[in-house]
């Protein structure tokens, strides 16, 4: 059997109907096509599929192989093609996060002034909302002249519903920004054609401070934000049950991720434990 055109489309359909978000349906599809790509005229076989994963794991990291998989899995089960399934790869529970890799307080501050210094209002509440509230780019929509005005806003996304609380002092930014703008209802953060603003302008926006700020562009993107609430709040709370629920996410172990912190602190901790003396 090959990889038809149809079978990509029907389960394109079945994402949707499923009401799997845009930007899933669209990492889902793209995996499948990257694969039925690789393929060619070659029928896909058991075979073929662990030819493939011998490939991902020389080009890629572990968590990413892993993705793929489960978007090739997802395509096979529902064809009911269960016998080609392949089994993901064994990762070690990640103690600590990447250094390089996680936004600072101080490096989210330069990005803020930064986006300041370029007059780039839009960008500079955007980013202090989802630092300040810890919601997913896709939930920004949710943020409008509504609820500014009522402290908060609920978020109903992939048949979950949650209410978000928005802090006092965003909401005095985000009601001067609202009256400046002159926006009547609705969304806050749109184009000038009234459109809500996608995930790549923002993306791309913040990647525009990188060099003014003095951050490292391999940190700056929106979900870093998400990241930089979820220490911020663990560190001083230290109730991950409750940030569970802020951020929308099912499992605890999810949220665990988002709370781990660089070795060196880690290391500091330890170090005063006061267990290691130098002299006897």
């Amino acid at each position: 059997m090959k990889i038809t055109d149809e079978m990509i489309r029907n389960y394109k359909n079945y994402l949707i109907t499923e009401e799997k978000s845009e930007v899933t349906i669209e990492k889902y599809i793209r995996d499948i096509k990257t694969l039925s790509l690789w393929l060619g005229k070659r029928e896909i076989t058991k075979q073929e599929l662990l030819s493939y994963k011998a490939k991902l794991i020389e080009d890629y990291a572990p968590a990413s192989v892993n993705s793929v998989i489960a978007s090739i899995n997802g395509f096979l089960m529902f064809h009911k093609l269960y016998d080609l399934k392949i089994k993901i790869l064994k990762i070690q529970k990640q103690l600590f996060c990447k250094k390089e890799k996680e936004l600072t307080k101080a490096e989210y501050e330069r990005l803020l002034k930064a986006a300041k210094s370029k007059r780039n209002e839009r960008l500079y509440l955007i980013m202090q909302t989802i630092c300040g509230t810890g919601i997913r780019v896709s939930e920004l929509k949710f943020i409008t002249c509504e609820a500014v005005a009522n402290h908060k806003t609920t978020v109903n996304l992939k048949g979950k519903v949650r209410i978000i609380l928005l802090p006092k002092e965003l909401c005095k930014l985000l009601s001067k920004y609202i009256k400046e703008q002159n926006i009547k209802s609705g969304p806050v953060f749109i184009t000038r054609n009234g459109n809500p603003l996608s995930r790549h302008d923002i993306w791309r926006s913040m990647k525009a401070l990188c060099n003014t700020a003095g951050v490292d562009k391999a940190k700056v993107f929106p979900h870093n934000l998400r990241h930089l609430f979820a220490r911020t709040y663990y560190a001083i709370q230290k109730d991950i049950v409750r940030l569970a629920d802020i951020l929308g996410h099912s499992s605890i172990n999810t949220t665990r991720i988002y709370t781990i912190e660089d070795g060196e602190i880690h290391r500091r901790q330890m170090q005063k434990l006061g267990l290691v003396h130098l002299t006897a």
